[in-house]
């Protein structure tokens, strides 16, 4: 894919390492963000430790809301004591074989998003968030699914970072050898990687003739066109 070139929002969400892969289109990041799965959020505690938590998230306009429970104790320390977060996804797209391991690489696209975090407690807010979390993972299913009641809903930890620093960071293409190894006698390339689902399984105690979603049969990832 073309690589965009524009200036970054931030300092701080400069690409310094290989800065040619920086990417700081807003378009770009939010396809990313859309495709992703999970994230990893972190920030420095009031104790000055640094925590990290895998969970899942999605993005609402200039909003990426993150979801955990409230008897995480990571995330009970996010909502008392942060201000300030980092969250990164990466999406990997192949690997990359060069003739030296030391030019060995991925091909990845990747975003990170810094901000000021703060906890979801307006009810409305919060009830569209946890709607579009479970649809951001398997669109539709909210349309069919039991979605929390209040109790559930109290135990839910959600989180709103806004989308004001972002920047991405992409990888395609072939390996880059050195002149000196072209032609040495080892395969080189890229072998490509993607999600795919498998076949569905039911669980052991569904009724008879609840047949499969047709949002399941087709389930597919949202990807960014090249």
């Amino acid at each position: 894919m073309a690589i965009e070139q524009a200036n970054p929002p931030t300092e701080r969400t400069r690409v310094h390492r290989h800065p040619e892969r920086g990417v700081y289109e807003r378009a770009t990041a939010d396809a990313i963000l859309d495709e992703a799965l999970f994230c990893h959020l972190g920030w420095i505690d009031a104790n000055g430790a640094p925590r990290i938590v895998p969970t899942i998230h999605v993005r609402l306009g200039d909003t990426l809301y993150v979801h955990g429970s409230n008897a995480s104790r990571t995330l009970r320390a996010a909502r008392e004591d942060v201000s300030e977060v980092c969250v990164c996804v990466t999406l990997l797209d192949g690997l990359v074989l060069a003739r030296s391991a030391f030019n060995h690489s991925m091909n990845y696209r990747s975003v990170v998003v810094y901000g000021r975090a703060r906890e979801v407690t307006d009810p409305v807010e919060k009830w569209d968030a946890q709607r579009a979390l479970v649809d951001h993972v398997v669109p539709g299913r909210s349309a069919e699914a039991r979605m929390p009641d209040q109790r559930e809903l109290d135990q839910t930890t959600i989180m709103a970072i806004p989308l004001d620093e972002v920047s991405a960071k992409i990888r395609t293409g072939p390996p880059k050898d050195d002149e000196r190894d072209l032609d040495l006698g080892v395969w080189a390339g890229v072998l490509p990687l993607t999600q795919e689902p498998g076949a569905p399984v039911p669980s052991p105690d569904l009724a008879p003739g609840i047949d499969v979603p047709g949002y399941v049969r087709r389930y597919a990832r949202p990807r960014e066109v090249d």
